[in-house]
């Protein structure tokens, strides 16, 4: 039987993470096997026998194919050779009067060993990752039907969640949705309707899921389940050996995702973007799709330091990743994964993420109006996306005091302004200078003789209540709002904001 035109096409292509090539004239050497465990482990892929390195068909001994053949269906069923056994075999093929076998080999739905030994495949290698902990795991958990941020911690209440984070998420729903059905539920009522309250299918008993620590848990409470959690934001333009400026992020993901979008607004120009008749902040729309994409779609499990890194050309965000593919995602015919689906829900029901898939779509659209560029998107176990960025993006205009942390983005500013006018009894002027006062964490009595307000409840009803509820504020002491060793600090957004040069609302 002749080749296939689709067999054909795979060889002109050469090797690469689902194509192998190997001589294998006379017999069958043991690296067939290994790559059976390759691609069984990975994400399926083609064998072709009789075919070279460089991809010149150079065809197997026309003797010596039935016992190839034989060899090799006897191998990958004995159990000390191929565990689990696999059912596969090999096709006979015709190309320049040359015979060729051909293999599929599916991606297999457990892992797999070959002679004892753990491959898996990256480019057109197959590794031997018997001996390495991390990739051994992160293969188990890609064979799993379970998200590694479903483990149930049925130990730690409900209590131990941050009220205010609750609250403010029951707020953010408002922007999409008037009468969120949140709004009308219990802590534990809106946290069941997420997935983020479970039944550990080992020992049958219901807590509360990693996903719901790291979207409402206390830092302290975050690092004690989960000690790898950090997210690294570098501005490097200037001093390229190191950095020129840094904040290394360890919180919840719902204060992960402000400090970060400050982060890029603070070393990113907003540039004269129009879309259609409308002037759009084009800087802030990458921000938003780039760094929701960072903190949803992680492997938590991966000790790997996920990272927002601004250059002079380019930002680049990279994370750990349960990968379904290998190389640059196309986006005609990329095909989305839930990685987290809790932590997506949430950030969905909150507006800080949309429907899955048009994070990449959007990205595209904004960065070819910010940049004239287009994005790549790279999946592997390290998951990467790269905007490039024109001259003007990082260039310094005008004094530093004046540069884009004084712009307070549409989606968080100007919303913060209206809630602080409407709650706050103090003025805008009044409110900015405390909330400056504030950058070191202060007492109330400090931030209430720094006011010149007498009556501590009055304040505490009427000025740090709404602050901390808008997310101005935060309590440095979340778990204990009464702590006598209270203190309140000022917010990544409370920054914004006071620094903020509009101020009419």
């Amino acid at each position: 039987m002749r080749l296939p035109e689709t067999l054909q096409k795979l060889i002109r292509a050469g090797e690469n993470i689902s194509v192998e090539f190997k001589r294998s004239r006379t017999d069958i050497t043991k690296d067939v096997y290994e790559t059976v465990c390759a691609f069984s482990n990975r994400d399926g892929g083609h064998i072709f026998l009789g075919v070279k390195d460089d991809g010149t068909v150079a065809g197997v001994e026309p003797d010596c194919i039935m016992q190839i053949k034989k060899d090799f269906v006897t191998t990958i069923n004995n159990e000390s050779k191929m565990f689990p056994p696999l059912y596969l075999t090999p096709e006979e093929y015709e190309e320049d009067g040359k015979t060729i076998l051909y293999i599929y080999v599916p991606s297999g739905k457990t892992v797999y060993r070959s002679a004892g030994r753990i491959y898996d495949r990256n480019n057109d290698s197959d590794i031997d990752i018997t001996d390495n902990a991390d990739l051994v795991f992160k293969l188990y958990a890609r064979k799993q039907n379970t998200y590694f941020v479903n483990k149930v911690y049925p130990a730690i209440p409900i209590t131990a969640l941050r009220k205010d984070l609750l609250e403010r998420a029951r707020r953010m729903t408002r922007v999409n949705t008037e009468h969120h059905a949140w709004l009308d539920m219990s802590d534990e009522e809106m946290l069941r309707s997420c997935g983020l309250i479970l039944k550990d299918p080992d020992t049958n008993q219901e807590g509360l899921t990693l996903a719901a620590i790291l979207l409402f848990g206390s830092d302290n409470r975050i690092m004690s389940v989960l000690p790898q959690h950090k997210t690294d934001a570098i501005f490097r333009v200037f001093n390229v050996d190191r950095y020129d400026d840094r904040d290394v992020v360890i919180t919840n993901l719902i204060e992960s995702y402000d400090r970060l979008i400050a982060f890029g607004q603070k070393h990113l120009n907003d540039l004269f973007v129009m879309e259609g008749i409308q002037r759009i902040s084009a800087r802030d729309k990458i921000l938003r799709e780039i760094v929701s994409n960072l903190l949803m779609h992680r492997d938590f499990s991966s000790g790997y330091v996920a990272k927002l890194v601004i250059e002079a050309d380019k930002i680049t965000t990279e994370n750990a990743n349960l990968a379904h593919g290998h190389g640059n995602l196309n986006l005609k015919t990329f095909k989305p994964f839930a990685k987290n689906p809790p932590i997506a829900k949430v950030f969905r029901e909150i507006g800080l993420a949309d429907e899955l898939g048009s994070g990449m779509r959007n990205t595209y659209k904004y960065t070819k109006l910010y940049s004239g560029g287009q994005p790549t998107f790279t999946e592997s176990d390290v998951f990467t996306i790269t905007i490039p960025l024109s001259e003007a993006a990082t260039a310094s205009v005008g004094p530093t005091s004046n540069k884009s942390t004084t712009q307070v983005s549409t989606e968080v500013g100007t919303q913060v302004s209206t809630e602080v006018y409407s709650q706050v009894k103090l003025s805008t002027e009044e409110i900015q200078k405390l909330l400056d006062y504030c950058k070191e964490p202060r007492s109330r009595q400090e931030m209430q003789t720094f006011c010149g307000i007498k009556t501590a409840e009055y304040f505490r009803k009427n000025i740090i209540r709404p602050l901390v509820d808008i997310g101005l504020l935060r309590l440095t002491i979340p778990d204990k709002p009464t702590s006598s060793k209270q203190r309140y600090a000022t917010t990544a957004n409370g920054l914004l904001f006071a620094k903020s040069e509009n101020r009419s609302i």
